[in-house]
């Protein structure tokens, strides 16, 4: 069958951007697979972690390596929606005004610090991630695939931010932070930063037509009907669970087997198996659940809750 012949092709071409983005970013081999895999699977991504840990260097190290159209917004409190997705301009010389495309206009669109901005120009971002085009004075321009936006956010700094509605973090298909890199690894990181960057030299390993092929690939990776099934059972569980005030929604889903597919795709498989939906569950999920009181007040943890869904969920055999 055709997908079975792309397959193997395909989990190369990931494992190629994932080893080339561990020259730059010293981070663990699995978070940096699921950079490359949220991209795959059409999504966004949401880098949170401490200052100084790598999480700009990411989004650029991943530009670099795929050689498509990058752009970087640095989100402020008076940045404007304008300053997002483009703004008509009046051109007095044909007489007529003419829309000048703002950063949103790329393949990889770099958002640091997202929650520094007002709800307004957050609320920008809405209709490009999920709609895949920006409506400008009643005309709609849409974004050039590939598309995906990986924005950065401080978890420890909150005065003068604005946290992101449940709303747009459910537009986010996964969150991931990087950590610190062992000892060793992070001795390296100084010697390199202050001789010879690697991100100067990085050369792309791939392309957006690349990417696309990827993506197309992805989305003929087979599901089995119980496979389907299992997936809304793990939803219904953290619905159910008391310890959540709001589990996953159907958005979630979606989000959770598209990415599932991605990495039976990195695997080398032309079939989702339930491995792969256990692997991908904590950074899909973990973001988009609401804990209730009993639960902070126990100092428990989004992803200790998904973790639990899926050891009561029974898996399809």
């Amino acid at each position: 069958m055709a997908e079975r012949a792309v397959a193997p092709v395909s989990s190369g071409q990931i494992s190629t951007i994932v080893e080339n983005l561990g020259r730059v970013v010293h981070a663990p081999d699995e978070t940096l697979r699921l950079i490359v895999l949220c991209l795959v699977a059409e999504g966004h991504a949401i880098i949170e972690d401490f200052p100084g840990v790598g999480k700009t260097m990411l989004a650029k190290a991943l530009a670099r390596s795929l050689d498509c159209h990058f752009s970087r917004l640095q989100f402020t409190p008076d940045l404007l929606p304008s300053d997002v997705t483009g703004v008509n301009v009046f051109n007095q010389r044909q007489n007529e005004f003419e829309f000048r495309p703002g950063p949103v206009f790329a393949n990889l669109l770099l958002v640091d610090e997202v929650n520094r901005a007002s709800p307004k120009t957050q609320a920008a971002l809405l209709e490009c991630m999920e709609e895949r085009q920006v409506s400008v004075d009643g005309v709609t321009y849409p974004l050039e695939p590939p598309f995906m936006v990986m924005a950065t956010q401080n978890p420890i700094e909150y005065e003068g931010t604005y946290p992101l509605p449940e709303a747009q973090l459910d537009r986010f298909t996964m969150r991931l932070s990087l950590g610190y890199p062992p000892l060793a690894e992070e001795a390296r990181m100084l010697d390199e930063q202050t001789s010879a960057p690697p991100l100067e030299s990085l050369l792309p390993v791939a392309d957006a037509a690349d990417v696309l092929r990827l993506v197309e690939a992805a989305r003929c990776v087979y599901v089995e009907e119980s496979l389907g099934r299992y997936v809304v059972a793990l939803l219904r569980q953290t619905r159910g669970d008391p310890r959540l005030y709001l589990g996953a929604s159907p958005r979630a889903g979606i989000a959770l087997l598209r990415v599932a597919k991605a990495r039976a795709l990195a695997e080398g498989r032309d079939y989702v198996a339930p491995d792969d939906v256990k692997a991908v569950a904590a950074p899909v999920l973990a973001h988009r659940l609401i804990l209730a009181p009993e639960a902070r007040s126990a100092a428990l943890s989004a992803e200790e809750l998904v973790a639990d869904a899926l050891a009561r969920t029974p898996v399809p055999v």
